[in-house]
């Protein structure tokens, strides 16, 4: 009897030091949280509802008078042909970039991750560009195109080096191309080397050994069971090729003729060169609207072929 009443009383006593202790530990948790919570509500969810509501209305973004428009603002989209030549520009930007992004970083993660004294080095040096700001990026590739491409034209005479790869939309492309790859294979890289590190060896020696050779041995044993990291590839490499803003604007700014504009510089235009800003905010949406689908799309296919490991 005594027993029984003292372990009834000791289970009350215990249960408001657990309420005690679980309080706490959830104030602890909101102190830490409630700071970036709080920044991302303020410079994102916000921003971003409030464009929604500019997407409707017609304001020039320093007059007081805002009116409202409705769907004009979408209807003028589409009718764009500026806002339908970036979008294609950025769509073929997206494309080719992912793939050459994604083959570069991959096989640079491949060579890494043999048995190599300097692994540790080249790894760092291929690293290494994705550390620097891609403004500057940007700024030491076009001295690059304008200045060194001259030069290495005078010493080797070979007629690529002689083209102004800023100055002739075919060359821009290509030279944006480069710049990305150059920037971004490096930090895929990381991806892929720990993806690789958990490849069992014993799966590949077994494959070699009942006569599979390199190439198959990567095709259908090292990429299938590196297939997560693939998907965070892509996705990077995909919402990185939409949202391309900086690079554009230091290397070629949208030129020559509009022809290497981006959304996202078109976007910065229109809202703070051009004054419409509620236009800009309605391409914003628009914008947001694809690459979220786009990117959704690409993880739900990939994720559906992952191999479980």
């Amino acid at each position: 009897m005594r027993q029984a009443l003292s372990g009834k009383l000791s289970g009350v006593a215990v249960r408001p030091a657990v309420k005690r202790t679980s309080l706490r530990k959830q104030l602890i948790y909101f102190a830490f949280v409630s700071p970036a919570l709080l920044l991302f509500t303020l410079i994102i969810v916000l921003p971003f509802f409030r464009a929604i509501l500019f997407s409707f209305q017609d304001w020039d973004g320093i007059s007081s008078n805002i009116e409202w428009a409705g769907w004009d603002n979408y209807i003028t989209l589409f009718h764009d042909k500026a806002f339908l030549k970036s979008f294609l520009f950025t769509l073929k930007y997206v494309a080719v970039g992912t793939v050459l992004v994604n083959i570069a970083g991959f096989f640079l993660a491949f060579a890494m991750n043999f048995a190599l004294k300097s692994k540790n080095v080249l790894r760092t040096v291929y690293f290494m560009p994705h550390v620097i700001g891609p403004l500057i990026i940007g700024f030491i590739w076009q001295f690059i195109f304008t200045q060194v491409f001259p030069n290495l034209a005078d010493l080797t005479g070979w007629g690529v080096f002689q083209k102004s790869w800023l100055a002739l939309p075919n060359y821009a492309f290509w030279a944006l191309i480069i710049v990305n790859v150059w920037y971004t294979a490096g930090y895929l890289m990381v991806i892929y080397i720990a993806a690789l590190q958990g490849v069992s060896p014993d799966l590949l020696e077994a494959a070699e050994i009942d006569g599979a050779n390199s190439w198959q041995r990567l095709w259908f044993m090292v990429l299938p069971l590196v297939r997560p990291a693939i998907t965070i590839c892509l996705f990077l490499a995909i919402t990185n090729g939409f949202k391309v803003f900086d690079l554009n604007f230091a290397l070629t700014k949208g030129g020559p003729f509009g022809s290497t504009e981006s959304l996202a510089l078109q976007i910065y235009q229109d809202a703070f060169s051009n004054n419409q800003y509620t236009l800009a905010s309605t391409k914003a949406i628009v914008f947001f609207v694809v690459l979220a689908s786009i990117t959704l799309i690409q993880v739900f296919v990939m994720k559906r072929k992952e191999v479980e490991m």
